[in-house]
């Protein structure tokens, strides 16, 4: 699962690459271990903190949810990364299924 329900809201795994051509999110990935992450592209390179906010920023406008309601919580300086959205977990939880199947 690419999510999960946390106290204020959800978790989700994302694994970012930075200095793409566009700002997207692209689905869900895979790695060799089986854990499932979405994978996002930032246009912004990874210096001073400019890929995570941008992560944040696209993390929030993928879901339609205020930019202060999203925050990365691990993964500062690795592709592997966990973002946080605060909520109500059921409601945010259907956007992000509704927005993966949109993206099938």
């Amino acid at each position: 699962m690419v999510w999960r329900a946390v106290v204020d809201g959800l978790e989700l795994s994302v694994r970012l690459t930075p200095k793409s051509s566009a700002d997207r999110i692209e689905g869900v990935g895979e790695d060799a271990g089986g854990r499932r992450f979405l994978k996002a592209r930032v246009r912004a390179v990874p210096e001073k903190g400019a890929a995570n906010k941008a992560l944040e920023r696209l993390v929030a406008e993928w879901l339609g949810v205020p930019a202060s309601s999203v925050s990365l919580t691990g993964g500062a300086t690795s592709r592997l990364k966990t973002v946080r959205v605060a909520g109500e977990f059921a409601r945010l939880a259907d956007t992000v299924a509704e927005r993966l199947e949109r993206s099938r």
